[in-house]
């Protein structure tokens, strides 16, 4: 048998390279507690192959490959280094062929797990760090309160902003955090001005591990994958699904029964609207969305995907059709910490996902704020656009949620949905000394919900109700 694998193992080598490729056979165990275990998916990021009964594994890996790493199944968990960087993968070596790994059981039930979401930190300076310091305690405090289920984060990129020298302080900053993060690099992440989109991700790398994988919690397939495509040239890129990406996602699911609940976290949105839009590529954009978006949801039909997404520095939900969500999650640096509330209005955070079994519900936790603020109202005469009408921004709105005006305690409107600007980051963008930056200015959202009063002296309030049936209001101020 032995003989026989070994066979196959050398014909799949030269197969390859008679194709030109150069290959190398990496070859190792998976164990838990000293124990082996069988079935595990260990993956250099471009093959997959499962461990045996002896939790043994080998695999025929391209030169290319910078890691080989495993899919870490439900119940166990990966070491930890640094506080919160999961140690599932090995970095190559020249030298070596042999690459063990070790994970332990997972002293909780993961079947039911809360998952931290946040994306564009962006950090460039010791400052920007302080601030951020602030939102890493309250994280950190509201995890520690969580007694009963696992907590993991999970971070969609734009860690830095082209300041790849301060991952290290970053690193050290966030040892606080009381559970791991799994990262996906952002554009802001990547080296640039090399020659070619595969040297663009390696330092980023170097210090978080693969820019692609996969790990399970209780019912849960997650897969992380980059989407930012450097194009060679200065700080350009696009948002595209690779080759590679795709072959090694349609390995990664194939063991993944039809019908689960699959998470996929990227930095730039799959699509912003629910309808493909043309296509003619322009920095912005074009550029901020997947263009291939449509093979990458195709590969994904057969399951109950939520993706998590950021890059736009707002928060917005879209419905691809009923059974891919995207949740495209505001700043974490507001906007660039010169503003706590982001382009559109909504306040800087993170979002929150509980999960029980394979069903999942969510909110978005405004930094500094109560749980339940989830929406800000604006009274008649606020909005210059619609200066009769009350204006309400609910920035986690979604087609199941209702909007409704109060007046004197009693619904007298379901509020109408348009597109537009908050008014306080209408306000706030155009203060260039609080801004700073030439370039700011707020974001059209189609989060806004407005209504006419009966009366406008009366004692209003919007009453805004999620599809979870969870109920949130606010008292429409002035500016």
């Amino acid at each position: 048998m032995r003989r026989l694998l070994f066979f196959i193992i050398m014909m799949a080598s030269l197969a390859v390279v008679g194709q030109g490729l150069e290959t190398r056979t990496l070859h190792g165990q998976v164990v838990a507690e000293g124990k082996p275990l069988a079935g595990v998916h260990v993956t250099d990021g471009y093959n997959f192959v499962h461990t045996d009964q002896q939790g043994c594994y080998t695999l025929v890996s391209p030169a290319q490959a910078r890691f080989v790493y495993v899919t870490t199944p439900a119940g166990y968990r990966p070491a930890v280094t640094q506080a919160t960087i999961p140690t599932f993968y090995r970095q190559l070596t020249h030298d070596e062929s042999n690459y063990d790994f070790e994970l332990s059981r997972n002293p909780r039930d993961d079947r039911r797990h809360t998952l931290l979401v946040q994306a564009d930190a962006q950090v460039t300076s010791m400052a920007d760090l302080d601030q951020y310091n602030v939102m890493v305690a309250e994280m950190a405090q509201w995890a520690a309160s969580i007694k009963d289920h696992d907590v993991l984060g999970l971070d969609c990129g734009d860690i830095v902003g082209d300041s790849p020298w301060l991952y290290a302080e970053y690193v050290k900053r966030v040892q606080q955090l009381p559970f791991p993060v799994y990262r996906v690099i952002g554009n802001h992440d990547m080296d640039y001005n090399g020659r070619s989109h595969e040297t663009s991700h390696h330092t980023f790398e170097d210090y978080f591990g693969p820019d692609h994988y996969s790990f399970d919690r209780g019912q849960v397939h997650y897969i992380v994958i980059n989407d930012n495509f450097y194009i060679g040239r200065e700080f350009y890129y696009m948002g595209y699904c690779d080759e590679t990406t795709f072959k090694w996602m349609e390995q990664d699911l194939r063991d993944v029964p039809h019908g689960s609940l699959v998470v996929v976290a990227m930095h730039i949105p799959t699509r912003l609207t629910p309808q493909q839009q043309p296509f003619a590529y322009q920095y912005g954009p074009i550029a901020d969305q997947m263009v291939n978006a449509a093979a990458f949801h195709d590969l994904l039909k057969a399951y109950r995907v939520h993706i998590v997404s950021g890059h736009m520095h707002y928060n917005l939900n879209i419905e691809h059709g009923d059974h891919i969500y995207e949740h495209n999650t505001a700043a974490a640096c507001g906007t660039w910490w010169k503003l706590t509330e982001c382009l559109d209005g909504a306040p800087r955070g993170y979002a929150v996902y509980e999960f029980d079994g394979d069903q999942v519900q969510w909110y978005y936790k405004g930094a500094g704020c109560d749980r339940d603020y989830q929406l800000t109202a604006y009274r008649p005469g606020v909005d210059a656009d619609h200066p009769d009408e009350v204006v309400a921004n609910v920035w986690n709105y979604d087609s199941k949620w209702r909007v409704e005006l109060l007046e004197n305690g009693k619904v007298t409107a379901q509020m109408q949905q348009f597109t537009g600007y908050d008014p306080q980051a209408r306000i706030d963008c155009a203060d260039r000394e609080k801004v700073v930056y030439e370039w700011i200015s707020p974001y059209p959202t189609s989060h806004l919900f407005r209504a006419k009063p009966k009366n406008a002296d009366a004692e209003l309030m919007v009453r805004a109700t999620d599809r979870f049936g969870r109920v949130y209001t606010a008292i429409p101020k002035t500016l």
